[in-house]
């Protein structure tokens, strides 16, 4: 294959999966803009790789690996070299979500958990927030997790049950409050 056809083949197998791996990127940058740079970065990298990519390979969550490795070499950059200290922080924004629906409450409601629900994976550690939204958002396999994230499968299985379970307790009084507004 010719060098533009393999990068139209990759540019058209690729980008079918730039919404998962932008959500991704935010998940571990918290930043429309890092997540931005992290996307274009993990699909650079991904370019000048393609040609080694098996034919069967799973391209998608290799994508993701990519994108891992990279925001972890990202972040060992920033623990040792200089720090800068921001004069005028600015204050991130949640994404929106468009609700189809015919009563303005449930479209609260549903809003509101959203947010909730997004709220609480941010307030999880590291490795179980990558985990429960690798397995629960972008529906990866445990193998494919365990692949992305370089751990045995165990520990994946392991972190994503502790991240439900903690995700349980944060959110086990919401539904009562939804209930009784309900009627």
């Amino acid at each position: 294959m010719t060098p533009e056809g393999c990068t139209k083949t990759f540019s058209q197998m690729a980008l079918e999966h730039i919404d998962a791996l932008y959500g991704f990127a935010m998940i571990l940058t918290r930043n429309p803009t890092e997540a931005e740079d992290l996307v274009q970065d993990t699909y650079l990298r991904a370019a000048q790789a393609f040609g080694r990519l098996m034919p069967d390979s799973n391209l998608k969550g290799w994508l993701f690996a990519i994108m891992r490795n990279s925001w972890l070499n990202e972040v060992r950059h920033r623990r040792n070299g200089p720090r800068f200290v921001e004069l005028d922080p600015q204050v991130e924004a949640a994404g929106d979500f468009d609700f189809v629906g015919n009563d303005p409450f449930l479209v609260y409601v549903k809003k509101m958990d959203c947010q909730r629900i997004r709220a609480a994976i941010e307030t999880l550690p590291d490795l179980y927030r990558e985990a429960i939204v690798l397995r629960d958002v972008e529906g990866f396999s445990y193998q494919q997790i365990a692949a992305i994230l370089n751990s045995p499968s165990g520990t994946v299985m392991s972190r994503i049950a502790r991240a439900r379970e903690k995700l349980r307790r944060l959110i086990a009084g919401w539904q009562t409050v939804v209930l009784a507004k309900a009627q």
